[in-house]
């Protein structure tokens, strides 16, 4: 049972979100998300087959979900996944797989920036607590879909910016 519909999966589905770090072109995208796609679809772990599946958000985000109870992921099926986004990160000259830099909307846009930038934004007062942020860091699927992964930065980690930028 390999690649499924994302809105299969589970609740408790692992989820790993990958920020693209600029806006692709759509032979880009098309080409990410296809390889993207012809590897999930063969992603074994141990020989199992790993019932996953892919969605795509904002034209910058990839999260790739795998529903372990069908059978879990092992540290080689996830060195390989990281290992093709690696490889598409070569290809299309973009990064991929960092969780280093903050995510959030400015504007209606989608922005990438470093987190002592964010802090900067926050003292210049150019982003405030309301400001929607994207955490990468979310692991299941059901904290995406309850909403931990996209809200203002002051219900997430982000909001640490904001302490004591009223200066």
């Amino acid at each position: 049972m390999p690649k499924v519909d994302f809105q299969r999966l589970p609740d408790d589905a692992r989820l790993w979100v990958f920020g693209v770090e600029r806006p692709l072109h759509a032979d880009e995208e098309r080409l990410l998300l296809d390889r993207v796609d012809a590897f999930l679809e063969g992603w074994q772990a141990h020989g199992a087959p790993l019932a996953c599946a892919r969605e795509w958000r904002y034209g910058r985000f990839l999260m790739v979900g795998v529903d372990e109870r069908t059978a879990p992921p092992s540290g080689c099926s996830i060195d390989a996944m990281v290992h093709l986004l690696k490889e598409m990160e070569e290809r299309l000259g973009v990064r991929l797989v960092d969780n280093t830099p903050v995510w959030f909307q400015e504007d209606g846009e989608v922005r990438r920036v470093e987190r002592g930038a964010f802090r900067e934004l926050a003292r210049a007062g150019r982003i405030g607590p309301e400001t929607p942020v994207f955490d990468n860091t979310v692991t299941r699927v059901g904290q995406l879909r309850e909403g931990a992964w996209e809200r203002p930065a002051r219900e997430s980690w982000h909001g640490r910016a904001f302490m004591g930028a009223a200066r």
